[in-house]
């Protein structure tokens, strides 16, 4: 049993699973089909990764009525399906990390910018939604990352004070959010360097860096 009660709640792209290439690669063929200029990759980290879909189709296609704007969305998530699909796994160490969580009694939510069906064509591949006590996708909340209300948003289905969170993040929207929500922050280096991750209150590679303790100790100066 970890000292510490705390709760833990992840982001889903780029951070249970190394999918932000094939996200890049889908945006690009968007942008360049309907004549949106270059996307650049530190671009679509910047100002894409991270943020519900959605919104960046309602920035970028801006003329485009709510109808477009959907059959646009659905078009970006079939190219993204089709290019990772031969790719998907886990992060290295991501199901013995939630299996020891569960062991110590910490409650686990994803908390995803994702559609509901991006993120069940994650873990229809990605076996782990069982150690889930909570999933909330980018609709359920009326503000995406880096806005920190879908993060509270899975705090209070866990029935847990913001404070006593870990939120594992790939995307510098996710960490704003997740600072933003009052909550600890481990930033995992699967789309930026460990020094773009800054400040957070960890930076990994992958989830065999970690067990229930070394994150129980990151509330130790609290």
């Amino acid at each position: 049993m970890a000292s510490k009660q705390f709760a833990v709640i992840f982001d889903m792209d780029g951070t249970m699973v190394d999918n932000t290439q094939y996200h890049f690669k889908s945006w690009q063929v968007l942008f360049k089909k309907y004549d949106k200029g270059n996307l650049t990759e530190q671009t679509y980290k910047g100002e894409i990764s991270g943020t519900p879909i959605i919104d960046t189709v309602t920035r970028i296609f801006a003329e485009a009525d709510v109808a477009t704007r959907q059959l646009l969305l659905k078009e970006k998530e079939g190219l993204y399906r089709k290019f990772y699909s031969p790719y998907i796994g886990p992060i290295n160490g991501l199901e013995n990390l939630l299996i020891e969580l569960k062991d110590a009694g910490v409650k686990l939510a994803i908390a995803s910018s994702a559609t509901v069906d991006d993120i069940d064509f994650v873990l229809n591949h990605v076996k782990v939604a069982q150690y889930f006590d909570v999933i909330i996708d980018g609709n359920r909340v009326s503000k995406g990352k880096p806005n920190p209300q879908i993060f509270l948003k899975a705090a209070a289905d866990l029935g847990v004070l913001p404070k006593d969170c870990i939120v594992f993040e790939d995307s510098i929207a996710g960490i704003t959010a997740g600072h933003a929500a009052g909550m600890k922050v481990v930033g995992i280096t699967t789309a930026h360097p460990a020094e773009r991750l800054q400040p957070t209150d960890l930076v990994i590679n992958d989830f065999t860096e970690l067990n229930p303790q070394r994150l129980a100790a990151l509330f130790t100066n609290d």
